[in-house]
């Protein structure tokens, strides 16, 4: 497993995207959240194909902390079953790994 992941959580709006963003990095579980969107998301849910309108949170950490991550997007989240992922992080620059990896420690 390598140290670090980005994170992606699909959320129904904006503000919901900041407010989880907000408690990530104010607990230090993430160094940086970055809204993206909108977005036009189709999937399936309920036997029911569905268009909506979405925001992605790429979520950067270190993979250690995914499963608390997961347990407090799915406190925070309005949906019933949340989309959280980790994509691993394989390579990157020295300096921003450093940074990373300084911002999601207790202190």
């Amino acid at each position: 497993m390598t140290e670090y992941c980005v994170v992606l959580v699909t959320v129904g709006s904006a503000e919901e995207g900041q407010r989880i963003a907000q408690a990530l990095v104010g607990e230090r579980l993430a160094a940086c959240v970055s809204v993206v969107g909108p977005l036009s998301s189709t999937y399936r849910w309920q036997g029911e194909i569905v268009h909506e309108q979405e925001r992605l949170l790429m979520i950067k950490t270190r993979a250690a902390l995914f499963g608390e991550i997961e347990r407090r997007v799915t406190q925070l989240h309005s949906y019933t079953t949340p989309e959280v992922i980790a994509v691993p992080v394989t390579v990157g620059s020295t300096g921003y790994l450093d940074w990373l990896r300084a911002e999601t420690q207790p202190h």
